[in-house]
């Protein structure tokens, strides 16, 4: 086995690596002055089981990236290649919801598979039936198994925490978390006008009195995530924090965030973020062990269905 890392999330491949007590595998890449991008593994990798770490935001580059890194693993004999994708960007884009656009994760993947991949882990899919769309195994994880000792920190109980479902596709990640701390369940019934924006429109559940913790896969523009603070304070809640499992943080989100009634924001870090992108609300919590445990069972030949319970 060895284990390599795109330029998207050095940081995290290296936290995988040091839970596999493994080093992270030597690999050059750069780009040309025109643009392009070169890849050149430095170490010998023929009939190696071979792990390439990246993530696909932002998206485009990465995603090049780590299309290369695919093919020149295979194109040097590797006996497995795996893509361990932390954030798998264009998952949103899972079908035609009008006419003349594309099914952009299934070209995405297509290309992957072209490209020489035998085997896909990811984490916290926007849409988890985009699996479907290939042939090969395709790992699916979640990051409940990091977040929720996190949480079960914070003391809450069914008198006193409620889970709150920021929209209708989020309600089985947070039916999920209020299984496992033995907490209420409430829903945000959310109405989206246009792409990125939101409106808030009926909520089924009790905030009044306790503190809300608000889950969702991800937070792009963190207009449905402070919209959902806004209605959870409104409705009278002593205090919300935010959980997601990727950061994008597009846009205006920061700004939101930081403004917003959260009183705390906790992520992963699938996608590692840059300065600019850091505040004063903001946690990260590492997903590295998650991760590394996957990648243990796969090439020890040992189940993965536990890590796949939501």
């Amino acid at each position: 086995m060895k284990v390599f890392s795109g330029r998207s999330n050095i940081k995290l491949a290296k936290g995988i690596c040091n839970s596999l007590e493994i080093p992270l595998g030597d690999v050059t890449i750069k780009d040309f002055s025109d643009g392009e991008i070169y890849i050149a593994f430095n170490e010998n990798i023929r009939n190696e089981e071979v792990f390439i770490i990246q993530s696909t935001n932002p998206s485009s580059n990465n995603i090049l990236e780590l299309l290369l890194m695919l093919d020149a693993a295979k194109r040097a004999s590797a006996s497995s290649v795996v893509a361990v994708v932390p954030y798998f960007g264009y998952a949103r884009q899972d079908r035609k919801d009008k006419p003349r656009v594309p099914i952009s994760s299934r070209l995405i993947l297509d290309l992957m598979c072209a490209a020489g991949v035998d085997r896909i882990i990811t984490m916290d899919l926007h849409s988890p039936q985009i699996q479907g769309f290939v042939n090969i195994p395709f790992d699916h994880l979640y990051s409940r198994i990091a977040l929720l000792d996190h949480v079960k920190k914070m003391n809450l109980n069914e008198s006193n925490g409620v889970v709150l479902s920021p929209d209708i596709g989020s309600a089985p990640m947070s039916q999920s978390y209020a299984r496992k701390l033995g907490i209420g369940f409430a829903l945000i019934d959310k109405r989206r006008t246009e792409h990125n924006q939101a409106e808030v429109a009926n909520l089924i559940g009790d905030l009044d009195g306790k503190h809300a913790i608000i889950i969702d896969d991800m937070i792009d523009t963190a207009g449905t995530i402070c919209n959902a603070a806004d209605t959870a304070i409104e409705k009278g809640a002593k205090s919300v924090t935010a959980m997601a499992t990727h950061p994008v943080l597009s846009g205006p989100a920061v700004e939101r965030l930081n403004n917003s009634k959260l009183s705390k924001v906790i992520v992963c870090d699938t996608i590692e973020l840059n300065k600019e992108k850091l505040f004063d609300k903001l946690e990260i919590i590492s997903v590295q062990d998650v991760f590394a445990s996957a990648i243990k069972h796969i090439v020890d030949g040992t189940s993965l269905s536990s890590m796949f319970k939501i």
